[in-house]
């Protein structure tokens, strides 16, 4: 996390830096002088004027004055965000009276079912929790500020202040230890943990020199092709000394083989569409891709949870970005609607292009995208459609085709098919398929094609072995057997969780099981107990979530056992009784649920 320090273009950087030494300059003038006069008697010092440029010949007490002005700024904010904070739960807790006395459903709408929501109380101990937190650093900074003295940065803002690094010092830093964790093995069905230490109350993480084995469900290895054996390795090991292990150009100059051709012919017919462009990295294919796409004069529709990288493409491009609520094809088609009725908000002429964006599966919510209402207003208003299939291609559908697969969509429906070869290839880097003019389009606009390395082969190669697998081109039904095997996994999970009395988010076939936890010491709790357990998962909590959102993120796979699952079952069941996690309100069913 790295602060940023945000200083308004309005207000020049002499006056920031030297703002006590500009406010006595026109303490100068006399009551009855004008503005005018002000600005000439301020003018009139030149030597004043070159050294407030120049930071030459400022006596310490200017020094001083503007160290404690940026410190009393930097305080101000904090304080106001512990405030902020502590006045939510004031609200929460009035509202919670309320309701105790005048009770509401505790449903919420969702596309795929209906999700019980945050229990008042809970949601007010939450915002209780963050204000005692930033309280407690805030009179701890009070008294021992953070150094923020930088080598040769005389007289410059310092660069690490703000919000974010201090949420970093005095809450991540407590429970750093449950993320970043490092292995030391395959990421497969099982992992290797590297264990740590830290000397310094979570400053610094010390590796201890041991490993522990756990059962890894915080992975995206939703089939299971992350292994060192079988014929995916064998034929990356063959095309890595035969190609090498990098091509050192990019797709324009010299980095286009025909391993690379062969993958996206493979990618094309895979998604049943004319061609396909892939790239090294799956976060730029979004990134250095959408502004190819899109410029300014031109409307996108974004689903409020979409992943950072279609936020930051959708940025770069220029575009003018509304924002839907979550899978919710209603609102889409209202802003939609307003959105070309009334045109550009400052010229009020006609939008360039519109499209919307969406994913298949999310990876914070485990949803599943509408599709087919999607589709249906795409083809009303006559806009683009552009789905980000990073989580789905291969985890989705009978033939493993994603959500367009899961739904029996026309592929020809959606204009812009994007995914990784991330998560269910085992591989990395990403695509875009689509028409053939658009993808000869991207082949010479794509920053990607100019500026990145390509694909290395080895990459590649296991990325070919293991599409073409799934799609069955081997003679063998071993792709079909992981595409039903992660099926039957993922709907038996998220069965006995519900029957256990978890609160779990997401459409019943996504492999993404969100398990709510709601409050960062029981986030931090659960991932330490399970590891102790033997179990590797991951925990999110705020900024990842909105601050109600704290939770644990299971990512299943067609390589766990039915023995795996319900290992996994019993300790999570165990640590949600230790924590008190078991939120839901539903009745529980005592039928037996079959793998």
């Amino acid at each position: 996390m790295v602060a940023h320090t945000e200083i308004p273009a309005q207000v020049p950087h002499e006056k920031i830096l030297n703002n006590g030494t500009v406010a006595e300059c026109g303490d100068k003038t006399t009551g009855g002088g004008s503005r005018a006069g002000q600005d000439l008697n301020c003018g009139q010092s030149g030597s004043d004027s070159s050294k407030l440029n120049g930071h030459v010949g400022s006596t310490p007490g200017d020094a001083k004055r503007k160290k404690r002005a940026a410190h009393k700024e930097e305080e101000c904010s904090l304080f106001v965000a512990f405030f902020t904070f502590m006045s939510y739960g004031v609200l929460l807790l009035v509202g919670y009276i309320k309701e105790f006395f005048y009770p509401m459903t505790n449903k919420e709408k969702n596309r795929e079912r209906d999700i019980e929501v945050c229990p008042p109380f809970t949601t007010f101990t939450i915002y209780l929790s963050y204000g005692v937190l930033f309280l407690v650093g805030y009179v701890k900074e009070f008294f021992y500020p953070p150094s923020s003295k930088e080598t040769n940065r005389e007289g410059y803002v310092p660069l690490y202040i703000g919000f974010e690094s201090f949420y970093t010092r005095n809450v991540y830093r407590r429970i750093q230890d449950c993320w970043n964790r490092a292995i030391c093995s395959v990421p497969g069905a099982e992992i290797d943990l590297m264990e740590r230490y830290s000397p310094d109350y979570g400053w610094t993480m010390k590796l201890t020199g041991k490993s522990q084995k756990c059962i890894n469900v915080g992975s995206y290895n939703y089939l299971g092709f992350a292994e060192n054996k079988g014929p995916c390795h064998d034929a990356a090991e063959k095309i890595t000394k035969e190609l090498g292990i990098a091509t050192n150009s990019s797709r324009m100059e010299l980095g286009t083989l025909e391993i690379h051709r062969q993958l996206e012919s493979l990618v094309a017919e895979f998604l049943g569409v004319e061609d396909a462009i892939t790239f090294g990295m799956g976060f730029a294919t979004n990134v250095l891709n959408l502004p190819s796409l899109l410029g300014p004069g031109c409307l996108v529709l974004s689903d409020e949870f979409n992943h950072a990288s279609l936020i930051l493409g959708l940025r770069l491009s220029g575009a003018t970005v509304k924002v839907f609520r979550h899978n919710d094809a209603e609102d889409l088609e209202k802003k939609l609607r307003e959105a070309i009725i009334y045109g550009h908000p400052r010229t009020r002429r006609p939008w360039k292009k519109a499209i919307i964006v969406v994913e298949g599966i999310y990876s914070m919510e485990g949803s599943i995208c509408d599709l087919p209402n999607f589709v249906r207003i795409k083809k009303k208003y006559k806009t683009y459609l552009y789905v980000d299939e990073a989580h789905s291609i291969g985890a989705l559908g009978p033939r493993g085709g994603g959500v367009v697969d899961y739904y029996g969509v026309d592929p020809k429906d959606v204009d812009i098919h994007m995914g990784t070869f991330t998560k269910s290839f085992g591989a990395a880097g990403g695509y875009i398929a689509g028409d053939k003019e658009l993808i000869n389009y991207l082949r010479v606009t794509s920053h990607a094609q100019v500026y990145a390395a390509s694909m290395p082969p080895p990459v590649a190669q296991q990325i070919i072995t293991s599409m073409s697998l799934i799609m069955g081109k081997d003679g063998s039904s071993e792709g079909r057997r992981r595409i039903r095997q992660l099926s039957r996994n993922v709907k038996y999970f998220r069965q006995r969780l519900r029957q256990m009395g978890f609160i779990v988010y997401g459409h019943d076939d996504s492999p993404v099981v969100p398990l709510l936890l709601y409050l960062i010491p029981k986030i931090s709790m659960f991932v330490r107990e399970l590891t102790k357990r033997g179990v590797a998962g991951v925990g999110v909590g705020f900024p990842a979530t909105k601050i109600t959102g704290g939770r644990m993120r299971f990512c299943l796979s067609a390589a766990h056992t039915k023995e795996m699952l319900d290992k996994i079952l019993k300790e999570v069941d165990e640590v949600g009784y230790m924590c008190s996690s078991h939120y839901s309100r539903e009745p529980r069913s005592k039928e037996p649920i079959e793998w």
